[in-house]
């Protein structure tokens, strides 16, 4: 071969790469969640320290992950503050069990409350929130409303 093809050939194979590196051939894509909200005779009945009640809200994944992290926040708050509060987050410090669903406060085994002997905040009715989890080097995150029982 002559120096020319050759030089060629890898000129080739560079543009390959970076039109393969900058169309995201090589990242996984994100998680999938869908959020619903769903009411049952149970959650109908508020309970006096949370104040007004809200209707269960259930995620479901596209498919079983070793969740490493699940945090909720306000939609509000993220778009005001830097560093927004979150109203729930868990935490895995070693391999959590492989989930495929969950409830807003639900205890997911193998995971924690990122603060020691924390809770998950009462929902307010009609308010947007953003569920962001991570399973390892994967990402998902999806925006949800609650609905006040009626």
């Amino acid at each position: 071969m002559s120096r020319n093809l050759i030089a060629l050939l890898l000129v080739l194979v560079l543009l390959g790469t970076g039109y393969a590196w900058m169309n995201d051939w090589f990242r996984k894509p994100p998680i999938q969640i869908i959020a619903q909200v769903r009411p049952n005779r149970v959650s109908a009945i508020p309970r006096a320290d949370e104040g007004v009640a809200v209707y269960p809200v259930s995620f479901a994944l596209d498919g079983k992950y070793n969740l490493t992290s699940v945090k909720v926040l306000s939609v509000d708050d993220v778009k005001t503050n830097k560093y927004p509060e979150a109203l729930w987050h868990l935490i895995s410090d070693s391999n959590s069990i492989p989930t495929k669903s969950f409830l807003y406060g639900q205890k997911i085994p193998g995971m924690k409350p990122s603060v020691p002997r924390g809770h998950p905040q009462p929902l307010q009715p009609n308010t947007p929130y953003m569920l962001v989890i991570e399973a390892g080097k994967l990402q998902g995150k999806t925006n949800f409303f609650t609905k006040e029982v009626l």
